[in-house]
């Protein structure tokens, strides 16, 4: 089957051979500012290229101090910086890969107060005003991007990739938007593209013909005067002439408004930027974005769309994931879901990167999962995301595992999850689970409620039962027309034509979501496009046309979110997904009403005091969305028994559900039972 797989065909660059068609694309990991991190560093790599991809473009490193995101992010300015990369490209050479060094300029995008651009335009999303640069300081960075390549090409990469895309320097050069100059660097746009091409040229004289240059080119700026498709060509051939030997898809700027990479974008939603352009030039082009399984690889790269594809959280998610699909086993690959939540979010709060479905990611020193050399007999309670990795990590390991499960299915609130529209990636992450239970002979006992007396057999019992929603204490609050979230998520009960929708975290945004869209604009890329805004005719500025203000409801309805506390809603969700679940709930029309008091329910609807004046809100379905309780009578049946047991998940912690920490208990724990 591998040879039939056009993502494992070698790539001919001419001077070098580039063993397949993956790369692993650029993140920030948090390790490149560790003590000691480069040697993490080197594992985590090192992985990935044993698990079969073909070239690695490391996370974003500033050619100079003013270039940095943070004042504390890594540069590669000085000989004696070289030490630490030669440990990274050693490990990735002697696994056979090879890797390219990425030079990342912040441009405005700096988090500190010394940050330059083209012009003294504030970003958005930092707090601080850049200085704009003078033309002495434009040709020092010049320079200094060409000294960073030569520093790398002596610490041993194989390459380098320069970030001109999402916004930083280099993009910021290029368009009106953040380049108001007039002199030789601003202006025309050959004028505004004149610093891309002069740190390529810079960078080739430093660095010879035999050494990679991938410009990350942005195809897709998402923002308002943002390059045109005739300018993003002119560029792209520019490039070429200079020097470039790959050209990488970079879309949207960081402080574009149209996500790109969460869980709610369609799959392999930008990939036809990149066949557009790759009609226009004759060096490989890099596909990216929302690239999470063999088959959309395969789409990409057989209908050319691509030369190559890019993915970072995929291979954060499963390092052995272009090994698998060579061996055709495309069910055991560990999905990214696109949840940001373990990834870019721990990124954009300096906190080092991991990832939800795999803990280990980025822990690969500290989280292992030895051969034990005296196995358990193990009882797994609840097969909810923290029982199902526990099961998996343990029998892995050589425990013999016993899942138990009180329904007939595996999942536990995952299976609330996969029906959200825009999250139905959690239906990989079910298959997964699946896939390996059955690979490591996990005796699997569904609709089968355990007790103490079960616990005769076992060497310990692990307690991963989870959460049951918590109860309210209204007047009328067992009328027929209240139904919790799970029972609604589960089709066990419909709600009407108006609802209101108590607690507003996370569970309360998604049902809101639920209840307006029931077929997802995820699965409907067309729709998903209108609603955005993207012009995918490339006919604008930006690649943008108007966003919808309104959509139909799949089932019109008049939804209702409430929340007792005073707080915007939404405040506690993702740092980089939040701003999604928000703009879902303007663009479905919900009535959001904070510092709510319950007071009954009856056949009038739901009565509150909102603001200090009574109401009623006069609805024919309430759902209660208002935390979770931990489900631990087990285990205080157990502990009662003098059994040993282990609490992982939300049976320990009934926090807001949290799959991440669920998972990340279980690692702990199979790591160290």
């Amino acid at each position: 089957m591998s040879q039939t797989l056009a993502m494992l065909q070698p790539l001919d660059l001419g001077f070098c051979q580039l063993k397949n068609r993956v790369v692993m694309g650029s993140m920030h990991t948090g390790l490149e500012e560790e003590k000691h991190g480069f040697d993490k560093l080197a594992v985590f790599y090192r992985e990935r290229v044993e698990g079969g991809v073909g070239l690695i473009v490391t996370g974003g490193i500033s050619p100079n101090f003013r270039g940095r995101l943070t004042p504390g992010a890594t540069q590669l300015s000085f000989p004696w910086q070289v030490g630490k990369h030669r440990i990274v490209t050693d490990a990735v050479h002697q696994a056979g890969g090879k890797i390219c060094m990425q030079l990342l300029h912040a441009g405005r995008y700096g988090y500190h107060p010394f940050s330059l651009a083209p012009s003294a335009i504030k970003s958005p999303i930092t707090p601080f005003t850049p200085k704009a640069m003078s033309l002495r300081q434009i040709k020092g960075t010049i320079k200094d991007f060409a000294r960073s390549a030569a520093l790398a090409k002596k610490a041993g990469y194989d390459g380098v990739e320069v970030m001109g895309s999402e916004g930083y320097l280099i993009n910021q050069f290029i368009c009106t938007r953040t380049n108001q100059r007039d002199d030789q660097y601003g202006g025309s746009f050959e004028k505004r593209i004149q610093f891309a091409l002069d740190v390529v040229a810079a960078i080739r004289a430093r660095v010879g013909a035999e050494f990679i240059i991938i410009f990350r080119l942005s195809m897709l700026d998402l923002v308002d005067n943002g390059s045109n498709w005739t300018e993003v060509v002119a560029l792209a051939k520019a490039l070429e002439t200079t020097g470039v030997n790959l050209i990488n898809t970079g879309i949207g700027w960081h402080e574009a408004r149209i996500p790109t990479i969460a869980t709610s974008v369609p799959r392999a939603a930008f990939s036809w930027v990149t066949e557009k352009l790759r009609r226009e030039v004759s060096i490989p082009l890099i596909a990216t974005n929302r690239i999470n399984m063999p088959e959309v690889i395969e789409h990409i790269l057989q209908s050319g769309q691509a030369d190559m594809v890019s993915m970072a959280r995929p291979l954060l998610a499963d390092p052995q994931f272009v090994n698998k699909a060579a061996a055709g086993h495309d069910a055991l690959i560990n999905t990214c879901i696109g949840c940001n939540q373990a990834c870019l979010d721990h990124t954009f709060k300096l906190q080092r990167a991991t990832c939800l479905v795999n803990p280990r990611a980025v822990y690969e020193t500290e989280i292992n999962f030895t051969p034990v050399t005296k196995a358990k007999s193990l009882a797994v309670v609840g097969a909810g995301p923290a029982g199902l990795a526990f099961a998996v990590y343990a029998a892995e390991r050589g425990h013999r595992v016993t899942l138990f499960e009180a329904n007939g299915e595996i999942g536990g609130q995952l299976n609330f999850a996969k029906n959200i529209p825009g999250k139905e990636e959690f239906n990989e992450t079910l298959r997964y689970f699946r896939a390996q239970l059955d690979q490591h002979n996990v005796d699997v006992r569904l609709n089968c409620e355990f007790s103490s007396k079960d616990a005769s057999g076992f060497d310990e019992v692990i307690i991963a039962t989870g959460v049951r929603p918590r109860q309210l204490d209204i007047e009328g609050i067992n009328h027929p027309k209240v139904m919790s979230y799970q029972a609604l998520l589960s089709g066990q009960q419909q709600a009407g034509s108006s609802v209101a929708i108590i607690g507003a975290g996370g569970i309360g945004v998604d049902v809101a979501h639920f209840l307006a869209e029931r077929t997802s604009a995820t699965l409907v890329p067309e729709k998903w496009y209108a609603r955005w805004g993207i012009d995918t005719q490339y006919q604008h500025r930006g690649g943008l046309v108007d966003a919808l203000e309104t959509e139909q409801p799949s089932e019109p309805r008049e939804l209702y979110l409430l929340q007792r506390k005073p707080t915007p809603i939404g405040k506690g969700l993702g740092k980089t997904t939040g701003w999604i679940h928000r703009a879902m709930l303007k663009l479905h029309h919900v009535k959001q009403l904070v510092g709510v008091e319950y007071k009954k329910v009856d056949d009038d609807g739901l009565h509150i005091v909102h603001q200090g004046q009574a109401k009623l809100l006069p609805v024919d379905t309430v759902v209660i969305c208002a935390g979770q309780e931990s489900n631990g009578q087990l285990a205080d049946e157990l502990i009662a028994a003098g059994i040993a047991v282990h609490l992982i998940g939300g049976v320990k912690i009934a926090a807001e559900l949290d799959a991440k920490r669920a998972i990340r208990d279980a690692a702990l724990l199979a790591a160290a039972i």
